[in-house]
């Protein structure tokens, strides 16, 4: 049997505790990040007990409407679970919460999967319960760019080319905690292709970084002491995320992105499992960025699929 309750600032250590210590979750799913723009959305998380009152799985999830959906403010989000849930627990967890959510006057569930790449086990119990349930749909498929690291693909030699030209005039690519002045050079570029603002303005970043300084780091590339480009990345156990990635026209001119991302995949070339470029795609995947997945693919990455799926309830 299980057993459902919604989340509450009650539960926030025993959330926290259980999303450290599951088979499939991130920083992302600490109360912590995802409180922190708890305003936009109205919080319906849920958490799963077995008939021992022992707590084997959560969902971060919002409400729209009659919707429940997918934590919005999150790239993925599905069952967060720990080693001991199996696939007999995860039929029973869909078919609880399908009718939990019935009563509470849902009628459609929204629901993102964890990456498997993002899977300290694996984990993905989750996908064959919806199989088992009946109807659904997949409504989005995006694709990411990831790299590898046990086996890495070479660099393509137009990326290779752009890296040693950076460096031959002479930019610096080093760690930095100076968010402000990548903040600049982001903002800039996304108001002039796009006419909008980074997703986090830039007290949210420094908010986030502050309270996870291993998860959240910035690598920048200088010329002549200026930030000049700049990626930040989210550290999710084994998987290296790209969060952000921006240049300056002298940084494009240059290939200063180039040269960080040479810098950083061998960095972490010993250190960490997967390199994620991050979703090339728009419009829950109907639009492909072509010429952004043939930068990505480049650095030597391959493809791996986000999905959304939707049933009625």
């Amino acid at each position: 049997m299980i057993i459902i309750q919604r989340y509450s600032a009650e539960r926030f250590d025993e959330w926290n505790n259980f999303v450290a210590a599951s088979k499939n979750g991130t920083f992302l799913f600490d109360r912590r990040y995802m409180d922190y723009h708890s305003d936009r959305f109205s919080d319906y998380s849920l958490m799963f007990y077995d008939e021992k009152h022992r707590l084997v799985a959560v969902l971060p999830a919002n409400a729209e409407g009659d919707v429940l959906q997918s934590h919005h403010g999150l790239t993925y989000g599905g069952l967060v679970v720990g080693d001991a849930f199996r696939t007999v627990t995860a039929l029973e967890t869909m078919n609880a919460m399908n009718a939990f959510l019935r009563r509470e006057g849902f009628r459609r569930i929204v629901y993102k999967p964890t990456p498997w790449i993002y899977h300290r086990q694996p984990s993905e119990e989750d996908l064959y319960a919806i199989f088992r349930q009946g109807k659904f749909n997949i409504i989005g498929r995006d694709i990411s760019i990831v790299v590898d690291l046990s086996c890495p693909l070479p660099f393509m030699e137009l990326r290779r080319r752009h890296a040693a030209k950076a460096l031959r005039e002479g930019v610096v690519v080093e760690w930095s905690e100076d968010f402000d002045d990548f903040w600049t050079v982001l903002d800039d570029n996304l108001m002039l292709r796009y006419g909008a603002h980074p997703v986090h303005s830039v007290e949210e970043i420094k908010l986030l970084s502050g309270r996870f300084p291993e998860n959240i780091v910035l690598c920048h590339a200088t010329l002549n002491g200026s930030t000049i480009a700049g990626v930040v990345l989210f550290i999710c156990g084994k998987t290296v995320h790209v969060q952000y990635i921006s240049a300056s026209p002298e940084g494009k001119r240059i290939g200063a992105v180039d040269a960080i991302f040479s810098f950083l995949i061998s960095y972490y070339s010993d250190k960490k499992s997967f390199f994620d470029f991050g979703k090339s795609t728009e419009d829950m995947g109907r639009y492909l960025n072509e010429g952004l997945i043939f930068q990505k693919e480049g650095f030597g990455g391959r493809g791996v699929c986000y999905d959304t799926y939707e049933w009625e309830l």
